[in-house]
C-alpha cells in the first residue's frame, strides 16, 4: 500500500499502468486472508508487472497536418514560361537540356565535401542511436582475474589464516548480466527520441544535397551569363574600333575633327575596361564550381572556359502539388523530426519519476588454489532485482520535465515558422521567375531598337548629317541594354533554380525516403 501511495501521488502514472497496478494490489488485499491463494497472488503480481512494460509515459507524437497556406500556381501576365501544378521533376537540372550542367551535377553529388561531411554526421547519429538503444537489451560481461595478495595482520579478515604473515593466490572468474525492466517506457522513449534525432541527421544531409545541387546550377548559369556578357562586350568593342578607324579616315580626309577621334578612342578604352572585371568574375565562378566538385582552384578552367549559351527554362515548369510540400522540403522534415524528438524527451523526463527495477545476476568461481578453481566448492553466484525510487532531489526532476516541455513548445513553434517560411520563399521565387521573364522580353525589344538606332546613326554620321557624339550615345545605350538583357536572361534561369530549391526538389532521386528508412535501421 505504501508503494501505491507514493506512485499515485501527483497523478504521474499513465492510465493503463495505473489500472494494472490497481488490479495487482486489489488481488493482494483479497488474497491476504486466504494463504492458499498466495501462489496465485505472486503469479498475478508477476504478470501485472510485466504488463506494465507495455505502458509508456509521456505524450505520443502525432505528425502535424500539412496545411495549404497559399495558391502558388499563379499564372503571370505575358510570361512565356508558366508554373503548373504537375508532378515535380526530381531531376530538375535536366529540364535545362544542358549536358554539361547535368554532368557537373552528378560529379557534385559524388565528390562534394560538404555532402561528405553531412554523411559523416549521419553516421555519427546512427552510432549514437545504437548506443542509446542498447539499453533495451540485457548487458552481459565475462570477468576474470588473478592476484597474488597479502592482507594486513591487523585487518578484519585474513583468508590465508596466517594473520597476515604469508601471501596467497586468488583466482576469480565469472559471468554477470543485468537488465533494466522498462516498466514505464522510459527506455522506449529514449529510443524514440534517438530515432527522431537520426531523422534529423538524414534530413540535414538531404538539405545539404539540395543546397549543393542549387549552388552548382546557379554558379554554372552565372558563369554562362558572364561569358555571354563578355561576348557582347567584345562585339561592341569591335564596333567601337570600327568607329575609331572610320573617324580617323574622315580626319585624314578633312571631314572629321580631332574631337571625333578622341571621343572614339575614349569609347574603345571604356569598353576595353569592362573585360578584366568580367574575366575575374569568370575565374571566380570556375573556382566556385571547382570547390563544389572537391577540386583545386582552376581545375575546371579548361573544361568551362569555352563560351556557351545560358541554359533556358522550358515553356512549362512543373512545381508539384501544395500538399506535397512538407514531404519534399528537408527543412520541414527536419523541423518535424526535432518536434518528434522533443515530444519523446518529455516521456524520458517523466520516466525518471518512476522506480527503476534492474534484474542482475552473476555466476562464477573463486579459489585460492588453481587446483580448486572450477570445483563445485569454489562456485559463487548471486541473482536478484535492484530497486531505485527517487525521494528527494531538490526539484531536479520537476525542472527537467519543465525544460523538456518548454523545448517541445519551442520545437512546435519552429515547425510552424519553417512551414510558413517555405511558403514565403516559394511565393517570392514565383514572383521573381515571372517578373524576370517580363523584364527579359522588354529588354530584348530595347536591344532590337538600339541596334536599329546604331545602324542609322552610323549611316547618318558617314553622310555628315549628325555628329559623332550621336553615334557614341547610341552605342553606349546599346551596350547597356545588351548587358541588361543577358543579366535578365540569366536571372530567369537563376529564378527557376531558386524555385526548385524552394520546392525542395532534387534529393529524392539520390536519397529516396524508403532507402533512407532502410539505412536508419541498420
Amino acid at each position: 500500500m505504501i508503494l501505491r501511495k507514493n506512485l499515485w501521488r501527483g497523478s504521474l502514472l499513465p492510465l493503463g499502468c495505473e489500472a494494472t497496478l490497481k488490479i495487482a494490489i486489489a488481488t493482494h488485499s483479497s488474497g491476504s486472508k486466504r494463504p492458499r491463494h498466495k501462489s496465485l497472488f505472486q503469479s498475478l503480481v508477476v504478470v501485472s508487472l510485466f504488463g506494465l512494460s507495455a505502458c509508456t509515459v509521456g505524450p505520443n507524437f502525432h505528425k502535424p497536418e500539412a496545411t495549404q497556406i497559399a495558391d502558388w500556381a499563379k499564372p503571370a501576365k505575358s510570361a512565356p514560361s508558366q508554373a503548373v501544378s504537375e508532378p515535380l521533376n526530381e531531376r530538375w537540372w535536366d529540364v535545362f537540356q544542358d549536358a554539361q550542367l547535368s554532368a557537373l551535377t552528378q560529379r557534385a553529388m559524388k565528390s562534394n565535401l560538404d555532402l561528405q561531411r553531412a554523411s559523416s554526421r549521419l553516421q555519427q547519429s546512427r552510432a549514437a542511436r545504437q548506443v542509446i538503444t542498447a539499453d533495451r537489451y540485457p548487458n552481459t560481461a565475462a570477468t576474470g582475474s588473478y592476484a597474488r595478495k597479502r592482507n594486513s595482520g591487523e585487518g578484519l579478515n585474513d583468508p590465508s589464516g596466517h594473520n597476515g604473515d604469508s601471501a596467497f593466490n586468488l583466482w576469480d572468474a565469472g559471468f554477470s548480466a543485468s537488465w533494466e525492466l522498462d516498466f514505464w517506457g522510459r527506455v522506449r522513449r529514449e529510443t524514440e527520441a534517438a530515432d527522431a534525432n537520426l531523422e534529423v541527421a538524414e534530413n540535414d544531409r538531404r538539405g545539404v544535397l539540395l543546397a549543393v545541387l542549387a549552388d552548382t546550377a546557379q554558379n554554372y548559369i552565372q558563369l554562362r551569363g558572364v561569358q555571354n556578357t563578355r561576348a557582347v562586350t567584345e562585339q561592341n568593342l569591335d564596333v567601337a574600333r570600327h568607329s575609331l578607324k572610320l573617324s580617323q579616315l574622315r580626319l585624314n580626309d578633312g571631314v572629321a575633327t580631332d574631337l571625333d577621334v578622341a571621343e572614339a578612342a575614349a569609347q574603345v578604352a571604356a569598353i576595353e575596361s569592362r573585360l578584366p572585371a568580367l574575366e575575374q568574375r569568370q575565374s571566380q565562378l570556375i573556382n566556385a564550381i571547382s570547390l563544389l566538385m572537391g577540386e583545386p582552384p582552376q581545375a575546371l578552367a579548361k573544361e568551362l572556359s569555352t563560351d556557351a549559351a545560358v541554359p533556358q527554362a522550358p515553356l512549362q515548369v512543373a512545381i508539384g502539388l501544395p500538399s506535397q510540400l512538407a514531404e519534399r522540403r528537408p527543412d520541414i522534415r527536419q523541423a518535424e523530426a526535432h518536434l518528434h524528438a522533443a515530444t519523446a524527451n518529455i516521456g524520458v523526463a517523466k520516466g525518471d519519476f518512476y522506480p527503476r527495477i534492474t534484474l542482475s545476476g552473476n555466476l562464477g568461481s573463486q579459489a585460492m588454489q588453481l587446483s580448486d578453481f572450477g570445483s563445485w566448492g569454489s562456485r559463487a553466484f548471486g541473482i536478484g532485482p535492484q530497486f531505485s525510487l527517487p525521494l528527494f532531489d531538490g526539484g531536479r526532476l520537476r525542472g527537467m520535465l519543465q525544460l523538456r516541455e518548454a523545448q517541445q513548445q519551442e520545437a512546435a513553434i519552429a515547425y510552424q515558422q519553417t512551414v510558413l517560411r517555405a511558403w514565403h520563399e516559394i511565393d517570392d521565387q514565383l514572383t521573381a521567375y515571372n517578373a524576370s521573364q517580363r523584364r527579359r522580353d522588354s529588354l530584348a525589344e530595347a536591344v532590337r531598337q538600339n541596334q536599329i538606332a546604331l545602324r542609322t546613326a552610323q549611316q547618318q554620321y558617314v553622310e555628315g548629317v549628325v555628329d559623332f557624339v550621336n553615334v557614341l550615345t547610341v552605342q553606349s545605350a546599346l551596350l547597356a541594354t545588351q548587358e541588361q538583357w543577358v543579366e535578365s536572361s540569366t536571372g530567369v534561369s537563376l529564378a527557376m533554380v531558386g524555385l526548385y530549391k524552394a520546392l525542395g526538389g532534387g534529393w529524392q532521386s539520390v536519397y529516396p525516403v524508403d532507402e533512407m528508412a532502410q539505412e536508419s535501421t541498420r
